[in-house]
């Protein structure tokens, strides 16, 4: 899963990668962006912008709001069978611009959780669904799911998932409200080539969505974390 992720690259140059002019949504630096918490994403809409949505989908046959902290990850096999996914997966595609995701490897004497970013040091887009939920008399809620699927070979030794990691080529493709066959969109859904990515130990203060600062992000020694 990817319960995790940082997005602090911010300048406009960096932005304008998503193929969106920065807006007046209140950019900072995060560094341990957590679950229910909002974030930034591009969705599906024209013309094409950032957005803060909550992070945890929630569908519109929803009943509870606590339903989107158990939906804050979708699995790429099956976004065509779950009713939770099904018609977001063909209508409502977003971005979800990140420097890098966290993941826990289980060392048998506790979990050490890792920080993974690309080698280049540059933002990447993650694969996410997106819906406007609304209950009576309130206004509509955006929220935001990151799709996952089989690790890599760097993940693989840390976890048996990982969040989806979108080629730049393939940002209009994902973002293409016309292109709404499973099949085409399913080529997208693989591992990251490994290759092009690093992992490395971290501070165990990620595991506080309150420490949200640099210092999270910064090597450890994994013997140190024991």
């Amino acid at each position: 899963m990817c319960g995790r992720f940082a997005f602090f690259s911010l300048t406009p140059e960096d932005l304008t990668a998503f193929g969106v002019v920065p807006g007046d949504i209140g950019l900072k630096p995060r560094y341990n962006i957590a679950p229910t918490q909002q974030a930034v994403v591009v969705p599906n809409l024209e013309p094409r912008r950032l957005e803060s949505f909550r992070w945890g989908l929630l569908p519109g046959w929803a009943k509870d709001l606590k339903i989107g902290s158990r939906l804050i990850n979708a699995r790429a096999e099956t976004l065509s069978e779950k009713p939770s996914f099904r018609e977001a997966y063909r209508k409502r595609r977003c971005l979800v611009p990140a420097d890098g995701f966290f993941e826990w490897k289980d060392t048998g004497d506790g979990k050490v959780p890792y920080f993974v970013r690309l080698k280049t040091e540059r933002p990447f887009a993650l694969a996410g669904l997106w819906e406007s939920y609304q209950q009576k008399g309130e206004s509509p809620l955006l929220t935001f799911t990151i799709i996952t699927t089989r690790p890599n070979e760097l993940l693989s030794p840390i976890h048996q998932r990982m969040p989806v990691i979108l080629p730049v080529a393939a940002y209009d493709r994902w973002l293409d409200p016309h292109q709404v066959s499973s099949e085409d969109l399913g080529q997208l859904l693989v591992p990251y080539s490994a290759r092009e990515m690093t992992a490395y130990p971290v501070s165990a203060r990620v595991n506080s969505p309150s420490n949200d600062d640099q210092d999270v992000i910064r090597i450890v020694l994994e013997e140190d974390l024991r």
